[in-house]
């Protein structure tokens, strides 16, 4: 039996090795959920916040210890993750005080006496999360699902172990009962027979399209409802009229979220050529500006990526688009030190065909392509397999609006801002990207029994 090993990232320390769960402890977990669904879907609203404005409280009070978590297992700056643990408590208030409302049931006029839809609960789902956002992944799934009645049992990334039991502890410390919400001390390979399972009634994933598409695949193969957020390449699109060095700020920082490790991180920039050389000025020296190192460090904006495996795929990928015809206008090479970390990265002269156009570059490399005017940028943006996010920079706020709404192929599409998640607005993509939504009225509505009543 392989143990769970967690590295630092920074380091190539190995910070602790945890057991995994025996076959019949995961029965006896996947047992105690379905007998915890039958006394928790009957508790009230009320009760459910209670327990929800107390993991806020958890999680802001732990902030900071959290935080130096993240940046241990999986290289997160430490500022970045005592906000990630602040976002967490919001979106557990936030369900907490909006849930009841937003699954109220509906009445609906026919000729019945009476007719209405309502909102329950499916039972015990499977949640299989990634290490990229290893408390906030969890979060915006969980308080949703707990609010609407459902217990859960997670399965995440087997280098976050700590992240995952920590979790596990604080919702027990917040008073919800025995059973409600456990962690699954599991590898990949048991994933299959979790879904196949006949307590699981439904699974959310959120990592890579070909995960996607194999929970899809088996998920489907038992008629379980799936909601799936995968990977983007997120294009931001910037026009002629934009303002410039607010435009730059932003898609650096979008770029250089998490090190780069965001699926929702902007990617590809499509600038139009017009002020092509302005923008790309801009960009590089903002991101040289950006200082890579201990992820410890407060003042720290890029860490090292999660794994060196990764890191040395995010090279072969940029080393390709190279050969390809791309430019390397700054970084792209591995530094000369311990740890995954990898250099903020500039590639121009990008083109379809090359990785750093058609694939998901997952670390602190940008893609600049050209556009010779605003219809061939909106084309550019829209030739991927991805659809998650997607954004565009103009001063004219009705045509930005316009190609927001009804031009750009993406789950989420904002207006000069950068690409995020909130708790008050649904989340998830198209295409390659996924399917289902998370947070919001409509996140919160994915697992639970859309039934129809009708009184003669």
């Amino acid at each position: 039996m392989e143990w769970f090993t967690a590295m630092n990232p920074a380091t190539e320390q190995v910070i602790k090795k945890y057991r995994p769960d025996a076959a019949a402890t995961v029965q006896k977990k996947l047992k105690a959920g379905l007998q915890a669904f039958a006394s928790w879907k009957q508790t009230s609203f009320e009760e459910r916040a209670r327990i929800l404005r107390k993991a806020a409280e958890i999680l802001r009070n732990r902030k900071q210890e959290w935080a130096e978590l993240m940046a241990t297992e999986m290289g997160k700056p430490v500022a970045q993750g005592i906000s990630e643990a602040e976002k967490c408590a919001w979106a557990c208030e936030y369900y907490a005080q909006e849930a009841e409302a937003m699954l109220k049931p509906m009445e609906v006029p026919t000729d019945a006496s009476r007719s209405y839809v309502t909102f329950e609960p499916l039972g015990l789902v499977l949640a299989i999360m990634p290490w990229n956002f290893p408390f906030w992944q969890v979060f915006r799934f969980l308080a949703p699902n707990l609010m609407a009645g459902n217990t859960a049992v997670l399965k995440h990334a087997s280098n976050v172990p700590g992240c995952a039991l920590a979790i596990q502890e604080m919702m027990q410390q917040a008073g919800l009962p025995d059973g409600v919400f456990q962690t699954l001390m599991v590898s990949s390979a048991a994933v299959k027979d979790l879904i196949a399972h006949p307590s699981i009634q439904a699974v959310t994933l959120t990592g890579s399209t070909e995960a996607g598409k194999a929970v899809a695949r088996q998920a489907g193969a038992y008629l379980k409802k799936t909601v799936l957020e995968l990977g983007g390449s997120d294009p931001y699109v910037i026009l002629a009229d934009a303002d410039l060095d607010r435009a730059a700020e932003i898609c650096v920082n979008s770029r250089l979220i998490n090190s780069g490790q965001s699926c929702i991180a902007a990617k590809r920039f499509i600038v139009v050529k017009d002020i092509l050389n302005a923008f790309t000025e801009r960009f590089v020296a903002l991101m040289q500006e950006k200082t890579m190192g201990d992820p410890m460090q407060e003042h720290v904006d890029i860490g090292p990526l999660a794994r060196t495996d990764l890191r040395n795929q995010l090279h072969r990928q940029v080393q390709r688009s190279i050969q390809a015809g791309a430019r390397c206008i700054i970084g792209g090479k591995i530094p000369k030190q311990k740890g995954a970390f990898y250099p903020p990265t500039v590639l121009t002269h990008v083109k379809k065909g090359m990785p750093a156009f058609d694939e998901e570059l997952f670390g602190p490399v940008a893609a600049i392509i050209a556009a010779k005017d605003e219809q061939e940028a909106i084309q550019l943006a829209n030739q991927t397999t991805f659809g998650l996010g997607a954004a565009v920079f103009t001063r004219d706020l009705q045509k930005g609006e316009q190609i927001a709404a009804h031009q750009l192929e993406a789950g989420n599409c904002f207006v000069n801002a950068l690409v995020k998640s909130d708790p008050r607005l649904p989340f998830g993509g198209i295409k390659s990207s996924g399917y289902g939504r998370e947070l919001g009225l409509f996140g919160i509505r994915e697992f639970v029994n859309i039934k129809t009543v009708y009184m003669a």
